[in-house]
């Protein structure tokens, strides 16, 4: 049988350097993202590049009714996935009160339910099939409270948790689980523009090329780069007030959108 690692969010970003990381390793893909006119493109283009096969469905993770069909699909289907990358997710800068509430609905059915929906789907069906292995994206966002990026904060908060939780449970059915804490990326679609292009942020391929070795060595936390590695263990170091203060000064900084 046929065996494909699965990737959402994989249209662009870092879902997009994954794929193609992989790819390049020969691995097939099934990649899914909100529209099929991005997803289609980049699947001909991988194809063509690396020889792999690449399929792709388009589903807007955030909508719970077209999740469940996608879930379906996939339990009755027949075919075998050994890699789930949940990469997808959205992401609120500014105060929580002045958000709309459908803007903060959707961040958590994509950043937490549809997450544990498709590592609970997956995570059956590679328990059937023997093991597999999970890859969830948090963020150093979830190692501290986010003023400011309270809702996006705190679903990042449950990533990090739930997927070393679920490492620890899934041991004896041969699932491994590894969660990713990339920090800021460089990204032509990122939206907080004082970011892109310094130094210190890692490009995508960067990321994921750290991301695939660490998978090759059953990683529990994988976090790219020194810095991001002193910041996701600083916090346990300062006072919690301190945290969220210092957490807080970032982001006014450097994601300014309604801020003021």
């Amino acid at each position: 049988m046929t065996r494909y690692a699965m990737i959402t969010g994989a249209s662009s970003g870092l879902g997009l350097a994954l794929a193609e990381a992989l790819a390049r390793r020969g691995r097939n893909l099934i990649l899914v993202a909100r529209q099929r006119e991005t997803l289609e493109p980049v699947a001909i283009e991988l194809t063509q590049r690396f020889g792999v096969e690449v399929l792709f469905r388009a589903c807007d993770l955030s909508q719970p009714l077209r999740l469940s069909g996608f879930v379906l699909e996939l339990e009755e289907g027949e075919r075998r996935i050994d890699l789930l990358v949940n990469c997808a997710g959205l992401r609120t800068y500014g105060p929580f009160l002045a958000h709309e509430w459908a803007d903060e609905q959707d961040l958590l059915e994509v950043n937490v339910l549809a997450l544990s929906r498709l590592c609970h789907a997956i995570g059956n069906l590679m328990a059937v099939q023997g093991g597999g292995q999970i890859l969830n994206v948090a963020g150093l966002a979830g190692v501290a409270p986010g003023p400011w990026m309270a809702a996006y904060s705190a679903s990042k908060a449950y990533v990090l948790s739930f997927s070393q939780a679920l490492r620890e449970e899934l041991k004896r059915t041969g699932i491994k689980v590894s969660v990713l804490c990339p920090g800021p990326v460089r990204s032509s679609r990122r939206r907080i523009p004082r970011l892109d292009g310094k130094p210190r942020c890692l490009s995508p391929e960067e990321v994921a090329l750290y991301t695939v070795r660490a998978l090759d060595k059953n990683r529990a936390l994988i976090l790219p780069g020194r810095r991001n590695r002193w910041l996701a263990f600083a916090p346990r170091l300062l006072p919690r007030w301190l945290v969220r203060k210092l957490a807080g000064a970032i982001h006014r900084r450097y994601c300014p959108v309604g801020m003021e």
